[in-house]
């Protein structure tokens, strides 16, 4: 399968299922447009392939051009660097019989919170139900169950989430201690994370999260009117001027690492690279602006046709990290980082999350469901953790879920990026785990290119740097 895509004057050239990327010049970006639906006829044979080509092409080359640029395409497809067989497919079957562990936990370790944000899918926490606060007992056993059903995985993550976990901080620190308490005796190693909406914090949180938290998310829109309106406390007032500074300390503290400001888009700011540059002048270096998924009712929802302005803004977000970076002031964005020599394993690439298998959301009560996104929803109840995992029928149904289990993703040049995409928006918009977010996946694969075209401006840059 091959990929091919404009942008910021580069021809780039991707093989989907090598993970080659190539960028060329037009005869040879043209050619290769030529060459796929023969390859895909099965024409594969040298002579057959320059004859026909040689047919195809207009009067904007000439024969020895064209001779010279099938060469050079025949010789990367020799190389396995065009034309990739898929090597995925025939691995799916082992995939789904693969004996699986549970490595990750999101503790909603508060079904409450302190903000109203108009677009929460927690229902300003309650998650389609009542207020409630994790107990330590029940943390505890959920911990216990991740411990004893992660085989022998060393390294585990547990999320802190919401709600708004900081109202229920004590059991924070007390889970945090036992989970260390269990570290040597099951020879387990324990990455602990908070998302946070910043406003209960203070040094003393900030000090004990500096040093038991691998990563610290916290939520900020963007521009003050834009977070204002979107993320208000309860009375209507703006949270703005309260959690900004606390996040400046956050990001001055873990040395602007391992951390995320983590803001949403929605439709009243689709101009949401604004609040991404926003975001880096005020001196965070690692930014996450996503988004919204809400139903087409909701007045703040991403319609169908924002999506050419949405498309515009990502093209222009990239180019403005490309200049910050050359004049070195530059941010990560995290829907422009991208790995293309080792990037994920195999089960990542064909699965994405692990949802339902590998992850698991944790009630305060102590209920499991697949991801946060399906918390409250009763088809999706996995089990507790004082029974473990009872309904079996549905983690086997997410278990499955792949990109080869998803027809419209079979034949997507992002799949092996994306992984598929999230199982709870495609639920939630189609029906089906095994469903697509349309809208969702045309900003995926935008941010791919973004991504792929990013990587290849820094490689001119460098090799600019290494000749000056």
């Amino acid at each position: 399968m091959i990929h091919q895509f404009k942008n910021n004057g580069y021809n780039i050239v991707m093989d989907v299922n090598s993970g080659s990327i190539h960028v060329v010049d037009e005869i040879v970006y043209d050619i290769i447009s030529l060459m796929e639906p023969l390859e895909n006829e099965g024409i594969r044979d040298a002579d057959t392939l320059r004859a026909a080509v040689l047919n195809l092409t207009n009067t904007r080359y000439t024969s020895a051009e064209v001779e010279e640029a099938v060469g050079e395409v025949l010789a990367l497809q020799e190389a396995g660097q065009l034309f990739a067989p898929d090597i995925y497919e025939n691995y799916v079957f082992d995939f789904k019989n693969r004996q699986t562990v549970v490595k990750a936990l999101c503790l909603h370790i508060a079904h409450d919170c302190n903000l109203a944000c108009q677009y929460c899918f927690a229902e300003e926490g309650e998650y389609h139900g009542r207020r409630a606060l994790m107990s330590f007992e029940v943390g505890k056993k959920a911990l216990d169950f991740l411990v004893n059903n992660s085989g022998s995985r060393v390294n585990l993550e547990v999320d802190f989430f919401g709600g708004e976990p900081l109202m229920n901080w004590q059991v924070v620190k007390d889970l945090v201690a036992y989970g260390r308490s269990l570290e040597k005796p099951y020879n387990k190693k324990f990455r602990f994370t908070l998302t946070t909406n910043g406003v209960l914090l203070n040094e003393e949180i900030l000090e004990f999260a500096n040093r038991e938290m691998a990563n610290v998310v916290c939520s900020i829109d963007g521009r003050k009117e834009v977070h204002d309106r979107m993320r208000p406390f309860r009375g209507g007032q703006g949270s703005y001027d309260l959690v900004v500074p606390k996040f400046q300390r956050v990001a001055e503290t873990r040395d602007q690492m391992n951390y995320y400001v983590r803001g949403t888009f929605t439709h009243h700011n689709l101009d949401f690279a604004e609040d991404v540059k926003h975001l880096a002048d005020l001196g965070f270096k690692q930014i996450s602006v996503e988004p919204v998924v809400a139903q087409p009712q909701d007045d703040y929802a991403i319609r169908q046709e924002d999506l050419p302005q949405l498309l515009e803004e990502y093209d222009k977000l990239a180019l403005e990290l490309i200049k910050r970076r050359k004049e070195g002031r530059g941010f990560n964005f995290f829907h422009f980082m991208i790995d293309l020599e080792g990037g994920p394993c195999v089960a990542k690439r064909l699965s994405g999350c692990g949802s339902g298998t590998e992850y698991l959301a944790v009630t305060p009560w102590g209920d499991f469901y697949p991801c946060h996104q399906f918390v409250g929803q009763e088809k999706f109840l996995l089990g507790n953790v004082d029974e473990g995992i009872t309904n079996t029928a549905v983690q086997g149904e997410f278990k499955c879920c792949n990109v080869y289990a998803k027809e419209k993703c079979r034949k997507c040049f992002a799949k092996f990026y994306c992984s598929g995409g999230c199982a709870a928006n495609a639920y939630n918009f189609s029906g089906d785990i095994n469903g697509a977010y349309d809208i969702g996946c045309e900003l995926q694969k935008k941010r791919v290119e973004c991504a792929i075209m990013i990587k290849v401006a820094e490689s001119d840059m460098e090799e600019e740097s290494d000749n000056d």
